[in-house]
């Protein structure tokens, strides 16, 4: 199976905040911004897989900035790790002012997707190989984040947590 890099999956959602999407304050919902940040998430899992893919879990969301109604607000999602049947995904929310054209950020979220075969069992999917600096960055923090996550769950002795144990404890 070839390797594919994070722009090979690279998904982008564009939309508008419409007033039925938006709370009492007029911005937009946070689970209007999960569910548009779960379809760009599974369009890139997907694009790196090549395979119906689910969502296994929402690892990190950060709402550092609200959605005012009427905002155009745009979703990019790509692959940051992918380990055996899974892959991470990173997922950058901007906010483009309507008459200046600048964007800023406004959100940011990491969801894990796992590929599914003809029979809707976890099948293999193709590994990453980042190009970029920040696509690099992810890349490496990506098995701390998994590390972690097993450990929480109980599923991974943190003696075992390699990652981890170098991160807090300086061992190799």
């Amino acid at each position: 199976m070839e390797a594919k890099k994070p722009k090979d999956s690279l998904a982008i959602l564009t939309d508008i905040v419409l007033p039925g999407e938006t709370n009492i304050l007029k911005n937009l919902f946070g689970g209007e911004l999960l569910a548009r940040m779960d379809r760009a998430a599974s369009i890139a899992a997907g694009r790196h897989s090549n395979r119906l893919t689910v969502t296994a879990s929402v690892n990190h969301v950060a709402f550092t900035q609200a959605v005012p109604l009427g905002s155009v607000v745009t979703v990019e999602a790509s692959v940051s790790r992918a380990f055996s049947t899974s892959m991470e995904v990173f997922i950058d929310v901007w906010i483009e002012d309507r008459f200046s054209g600048k964007r800023s950020k406004a959100n940011e979220g990491i969801y894990t997707f796992v590929a599914l075969d003809e029979t809707g069992r976890p099948t293999q999917v193709p590994q990453l190989e980042p190009e970029t600096e920040l696509e690099k960055e992810r890349f490496e923090a990506a098995l701390r984040r998994k590390q972690l996550s097993l450990v929480l769950a109980g599923k991974m002795k943190p003696t075992d947590a390699t990652e981890l144990r170098a991160l807090f404890m300086g061992e190799q």
